[in-house]
């Protein structure tokens, strides 16, 4: 069976339609028993000898002869989604159902056993390779295929996580608090102010806050200033101030995401030793019965781009100590989430 191009596709005719798309969901149809497959199709056909040629090309022609950037990438992609028992289809309108976002991805694929037909749909893949760099604001809702040097494909689920938790606390009005280098101590702290808001940590390790002084990150202390809770010497302007002069810029994208979060009932806590900003509780009743954080959150500066490598870094470590990975993206006064983990398909 031979196929030959035409208007950026291949033309397969004889009985393509019952062989190829209909048996097997390849391409799409056209007039008779013709159908349209896309080149990765294409090659695929041609690679597990199902099509003799296209235009006289076998396979090592038709491959080597490619001359869309990502080509060998895509093809990696689909032919292991192939081999693993999935339907996929080139994420173009000629292949997709009309209610299927193809924005930003190159294959939808469909849940085992189900096609384009079923509407149904398992993940929607964009292929990288390990030296590209993916901008975040462009993941969420697809499924990163990353190819590495030497042709093995990991893959990473994004997702735009709801975060929420129910932590609630009363918090006081004025406490006194002072500024101390990169810190806020405040001296006579009300008791749930660790104890049940998990703010700070007693000046004295496990003594008690409200007998030793409470310390306070600086975000801590600005979140604090800006509700009235705390009364520092030149309020809230002055954490801030103290803030932007120890880490910059940097220190008003952790606040604005350390409120959010605060906002929405989760409590974050430093993520220094896991390598992210925070790691952060949805549910905190008590110090004493605090159990397991659930997410570690890094906060990523406007416009960044992921290296695949830093990505898959940032993944395995969170998956190792058992939490989800999740990017903050400040924007304004809008924080948008990004979840990511490791998924076999």
């Amino acid at each position: 069976m031979h196929g030959h191009r035409r208007d950026g596709v291949v033309r397969v005719a004889e009985d393509a339609r019952q062989r190829f798309y209909d048996a097997r969901g390849y391409g799409y149809p056209l007039s008779g028993n013709e159908i349209a497959l896309a080149p990765v199709e294409a090659a695929h056909l041609l690679f597990r000898g199902d099509l003799d040629a296209v235009d006289g090309d076998g396979f090592r022609e038709f491959f080597a002869g490619a001359d869309d950037a990502g080509f060998g990438l895509r093809f990696l992609v689909y032919a292991d989604l192939r081999a693993r028992g999935f339907y996929l289809s080139p994420a173009s309108e000629e292949w997709v159902p009309d209610a299927v976002d193809t924005d930003d991805i190159d294959f939808v694929v469909y849940p085992r056993g189900k096609d384009r037909h079923d509407g149904e749909v398992a993940y929607r893949i964009r292929v990288v390779g390990e030296r590209d760099r993916v901008a975040a604001s462009s993941l969420g809702e697809c499924t990163l295929a990353i190819v590495d040097e030497e042709s093995e494909i990991t893959y990473f689920q994004t997702t735009d996580p709801d975060i929420s938790g129910s932590t609630t606390v009363d918090l006081p009005d004025g406490v006194p608090t002072a500024l101390f280098d990169d810190r806020a101590i405040c001296w006579e702290p009300p008791e749930e102010l660790h104890q049940s808001g998990f703010y700070g940590q007693p000046l004295a390790g496990r003594e008690p806050a409200d007998e030793q002084g409470l310390q306070l990150s600086l975000v801590e202390a600005a979140q604090l200033a800006a509700a009235g809770a705390i009364d520092v010497p030149g309020g809230y302007d002055a954490v801030v101030e103290r803030g932007r002069a120890v880490e910059g810029e940097r220190f008003d994208r952790r606040l604005r995401t350390y409120a959010v979060l605060r906002d929405r009932g989760v409590v974050p806590k430093t993520g220094f030793k896991f390598g992210a900003d925070f790691r952060t509780y949805a549910d905190v009743e008590s110090v004493e019965e605090l159990s397991h954080s659930e997410r570690l959150v890094r906060v990523l500066p406007p416009g960044y781009a992921f290296s695949p490598r830093d990505l898959s870094l940032d993944v395995r470590l969170a998956h190792g100590v058992r939490k989800e990975m999740v990017f903050a993206l400040p924007d304004g006064e809008d924080v948008a989430w990004l979840g990511v983990e490791r998924i076999t398909p």
